[in-house]
Protein backbone atom coordinates (compact mmCIF):
# COMPACT_ATOMS: atom_id res chain seq x y z
CA UNK A 1 0.00 0.00 0.00
CA UNK A 2 1.48 2.96 -1.13
CA UNK A 3 1.92 5.92 1.70
CA UNK A 4 -0.68 8.39 1.79
CA UNK A 5 1.78 11.53 1.76
CA UNK A 6 1.70 10.90 -1.90
CA UNK A 7 0.56 13.37 -4.71
CA UNK A 8 -2.02 11.28 -6.68
CA UNK A 9 -2.29 12.65 -10.71
CA UNK A 10 -6.44 13.34 -11.59
CA UNK A 11 -5.58 11.84 -14.80
CA UNK A 12 -4.15 8.75 -13.39
CA UNK A 13 -6.80 8.59 -10.48
CA UNK A 14 -9.87 9.05 -12.19
CA UNK A 15 -8.78 6.53 -14.96
CA UNK A 16 -9.36 3.87 -12.13
CA UNK A 17 -13.05 2.48 -12.11
CA UNK A 18 -12.68 2.38 -8.08
CA UNK A 19 -11.14 5.70 -7.49
CA UNK A 20 -14.59 7.14 -9.96
CA UNK A 21 -16.88 4.83 -8.02
CA UNK A 22 -15.52 5.97 -4.38
CA UNK A 23 -15.17 9.49 -5.22
CA UNK A 24 -18.70 10.02 -7.12
CA UNK A 25 -20.87 7.67 -4.57
CA UNK A 26 -19.23 9.56 -1.51
CA UNK A 27 -19.88 12.79 -3.15
CA UNK A 28 -23.52 11.92 -3.67
CA UNK A 29 -24.01 10.01 -0.35
CA UNK A 30 -22.56 13.45 1.60
CA UNK A 31 -24.56 15.49 -0.72
CA UNK A 32 -27.97 13.54 0.82
CA UNK A 33 -26.96 13.24 4.27
CA UNK A 34 -26.65 17.24 4.65
CA UNK A 35 -29.95 17.54 2.77
CA UNK A 36 -31.74 16.31 5.61
CA UNK A 37 -29.75 18.16 8.13
CA UNK A 38 -32.12 20.96 8.25
CA UNK A 39 -35.07 19.05 9.23
CA UNK A 40 -33.21 16.67 11.63
CA UNK A 41 -31.74 20.03 13.70
CA UNK A 42 -34.76 21.24 13.65
CA UNK A 43 -36.48 18.12 15.23
CA UNK A 44 -34.37 18.03 18.11
CA UNK A 45 -34.52 22.00 18.27
CA UNK A 46 -38.05 20.91 19.88
CA UNK A 47 -37.06 17.89 22.11
CA UNK A 48 -36.50 18.29 25.80
CA UNK A 49 -32.78 17.06 27.19
CA UNK A 50 -31.13 17.71 29.80
CA UNK A 51 -28.84 20.30 31.30
CA UNK A 52 -25.58 19.39 32.47
CA UNK A 53 -23.22 20.33 35.47
CA UNK A 54 -20.14 21.40 33.85
CA UNK A 55 -17.50 22.45 36.24
CA UNK A 56 -15.16 23.01 33.77
CA UNK A 57 -17.95 25.63 31.74
CA UNK A 58 -18.37 27.10 35.64
CA UNK A 59 -14.66 28.37 35.69
CA UNK A 60 -15.01 30.08 32.44
CA UNK A 61 -16.50 33.47 31.53
CA UNK A 62 -19.18 32.91 28.78
CA UNK A 63 -17.28 35.59 25.62
CA UNK A 64 -18.98 35.71 22.40
CA UNK A 65 -15.92 34.95 20.31
CA UNK A 66 -17.96 33.96 17.15
CA UNK A 67 -15.62 36.31 14.81
CA UNK A 68 -12.73 34.30 16.07
CA UNK A 69 -14.11 31.54 15.79
CA UNK A 70 -15.46 32.11 12.27
CA UNK A 71 -12.19 33.36 10.93
CA UNK A 72 -10.37 29.87 12.45
CA UNK A 73 -13.01 27.70 10.66
CA UNK A 74 -13.18 28.59 7.20
CA UNK A 75 -9.59 29.51 7.36
CA UNK A 76 -9.05 25.90 7.40
CA UNK A 77 -11.87 24.90 5.20
CA UNK A 78 -10.20 27.24 2.54
CA UNK A 79 -6.91 25.73 3.15
CA UNK A 80 -8.01 21.79 2.92
CA UNK A 81 -10.30 22.66 -0.12
CA UNK A 82 -6.89 23.78 -1.48
CA UNK A 83 -5.49 20.73 -1.32
CA UNK A 84 -8.42 18.91 -1.83
CA UNK A 85 -8.92 20.23 -5.58
CA UNK A 86 -4.63 19.53 -6.04
CA UNK A 87 -4.99 15.29 -4.77
CA UNK A 88 -7.66 13.48 -5.49
CA UNK A 89 -6.85 11.22 -2.55
CA UNK A 90 -7.10 13.96 0.09
CA UNK A 91 -10.36 15.18 -1.68
CA UNK A 92 -11.93 11.26 -1.58
CA UNK A 93 -10.37 11.08 2.07
CA UNK A 94 -12.38 14.39 3.19
CA UNK A 95 -15.39 13.11 1.64
CA UNK A 96 -15.48 9.85 3.29
CA UNK A 97 -14.22 10.95 6.80
CA UNK A 98 -16.71 13.68 6.59
CA UNK A 99 -19.63 11.45 5.62
CA UNK A 100 -18.58 8.90 8.56
CA UNK A 101 -18.46 11.74 10.92
CA UNK A 102 -21.71 13.32 10.14
CA UNK A 103 -23.33 10.07 10.12
CA UNK A 104 -21.73 9.73 13.47
CA UNK A 105 -23.13 12.98 14.66
CA UNK A 106 -26.55 12.19 14.04
CA UNK A 107 -26.25 8.99 15.94
CA UNK A 108 -25.15 10.22 18.73
CA UNK A 109 -26.82 13.66 19.38
CA UNK A 110 -29.89 11.20 18.52
CA UNK A 111 -28.60 8.49 21.61
CA UNK A 112 -28.09 12.06 23.74
CA UNK A 113 -30.79 14.88 24.18
CA UNK A 114 -29.29 17.74 25.98
CA UNK A 115 -30.44 21.59 26.76
CA UNK A 116 -28.00 24.42 25.83
CA UNK A 117 -24.85 24.85 28.31
CA UNK A 118 -26.09 27.55 31.29
CA UNK A 119 -24.23 30.47 30.04
CA UNK A 120 -24.60 29.91 26.38
CA UNK A 121 -24.05 32.80 23.85
CA UNK A 122 -25.38 32.61 19.93
CA UNK A 123 -22.52 31.36 18.01
CA UNK A 124 -22.98 33.51 14.76
CA UNK A 125 -21.87 31.68 11.47
CA UNK A 126 -23.26 34.14 8.43
CA UNK A 127 -22.32 30.68 6.06
CA UNK A 128 -23.00 27.87 8.51
CA UNK A 129 -26.64 29.56 9.56
CA UNK A 130 -27.56 30.18 6.38
CA UNK A 131 -27.11 26.60 5.42
CA UNK A 132 -29.97 25.40 8.31
CA UNK A 133 -32.10 28.11 7.05
CA UNK A 134 -34.05 28.66 10.62
CA UNK A 135 -33.42 29.48 13.61
CA UNK A 136 -30.06 29.20 15.84
CA UNK A 137 -29.22 25.53 16.95
CA UNK A 138 -28.35 24.59 20.36
CA UNK A 139 -29.05 21.68 20.86
CA UNK A 140 -25.97 19.84 18.43
CA UNK A 141 -24.02 19.04 21.75
CA UNK A 142 -22.86 15.30 21.71
CA UNK A 143 -20.05 15.65 20.12
CA UNK A 144 -18.39 19.10 18.83
CA UNK A 145 -19.08 18.96 15.01
CA UNK A 146 -16.58 22.52 15.15
CA UNK A 147 -14.00 20.96 17.04
CA UNK A 148 -14.19 17.43 15.31
CA UNK A 149 -14.14 19.04 11.68
CA UNK A 150 -11.26 20.68 12.80
CA UNK A 151 -9.32 17.61 14.17
CA UNK A 152 -10.64 15.54 10.87
CA UNK A 153 -8.82 18.36 8.47
CA UNK A 154 -5.28 18.02 10.70
CA UNK A 155 -5.66 13.89 10.18
CA UNK A 156 -6.41 14.33 6.23
CA UNK A 157 -3.86 17.20 5.26
CA UNK A 158 -0.39 15.71 4.45
CA UNK A 159 2.52 18.44 4.76
CA UNK A 160 3.61 18.46 8.45
CA UNK A 161 3.45 22.54 8.87
CA UNK A 162 -0.36 22.59 7.65
CA UNK A 163 -1.08 19.54 10.63
CA UNK A 164 0.60 21.65 13.09
CA UNK A 165 -2.04 24.53 12.09
CA UNK A 166 -4.31 22.16 12.18
CA UNK A 167 -4.01 20.86 15.58
CA UNK A 168 -3.39 24.24 16.76
CA UNK A 169 -6.75 25.21 15.55
CA UNK A 170 -8.36 21.98 16.86
CA UNK A 171 -7.21 22.86 20.39
CA UNK A 172 -8.49 26.77 19.64
CA UNK A 173 -12.13 26.16 18.23
CA UNK A 174 -12.01 23.79 21.70
CA UNK A 175 -11.44 26.25 23.85
CA UNK A 176 -13.56 28.59 22.08
CA UNK A 177 -16.72 27.25 22.09
CA UNK A 178 -16.00 25.96 25.50
CA UNK A 179 -15.30 29.90 26.74
CA UNK A 180 -18.72 30.76 24.44
CA UNK A 181 -20.49 28.11 26.17
CA UNK A 182 -21.69 26.37 23.24
CA UNK A 183 -20.63 23.16 23.90
CA UNK A 184 -20.25 21.30 27.21
CA UNK A 185 -16.52 20.23 27.95
CA UNK A 186 -17.41 16.12 27.36
CA UNK A 187 -18.81 17.68 23.72
CA UNK A 188 -15.37 18.46 22.89
CA UNK A 189 -13.29 15.78 24.74
CA UNK A 190 -14.99 13.62 22.38
CA UNK A 191 -14.60 15.02 19.24
CA UNK A 192 -11.03 14.00 18.34
CA UNK A 193 -12.63 10.44 19.08
CA UNK A 194 -15.56 10.69 16.95
CA UNK A 195 -13.14 12.32 14.29
CA UNK A 196 -10.33 9.78 14.32
CA UNK A 197 -13.09 6.62 13.99
CA UNK A 198 -14.80 8.16 10.79
CA UNK A 199 -11.39 9.26 9.10
CA UNK A 200 -9.94 5.26 9.89
CA UNK A 201 -13.16 3.98 8.20
CA UNK A 202 -12.52 6.40 5.61
CA UNK A 203 -9.11 5.44 5.02
CA UNK A 204 -9.69 1.93 4.38
CA UNK A 205 -12.48 3.06 1.88
CA UNK A 206 -10.22 5.19 -0.34
CA UNK A 207 -6.76 2.91 0.30
CA UNK A 208 -8.47 0.62 -1.17
CA UNK A 209 -9.66 2.88 -4.37
CA UNK A 210 -6.28 4.07 -4.98
CA UNK A 211 -3.86 0.93 -4.21
CA UNK A 212 -4.19 0.40 -7.86
CA UNK A 213 -3.30 3.90 -9.52
CA UNK A 214 0.16 3.95 -11.09
CA UNK A 215 2.41 7.42 -10.21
Amino acid sequence: MRESTQMFSWKLSLAQASVKYVLYFGTVLTICTLSILPAFFDTIEHRHGIVLKDWVLQCLPSINLSVPIFVVIWSMALLTAIRCFQNPYILSLMVWSFLFLTLSRIITISLVPLDAPIGLILLKDPLSNSFYRGPFITKDLFYSGHTSTQFLMFLCLQKRWEKGIALCSTVAIGLMVLIQHVHYSIDVIFAPFGAYLAYYLAKKTVDWAFSKVKL
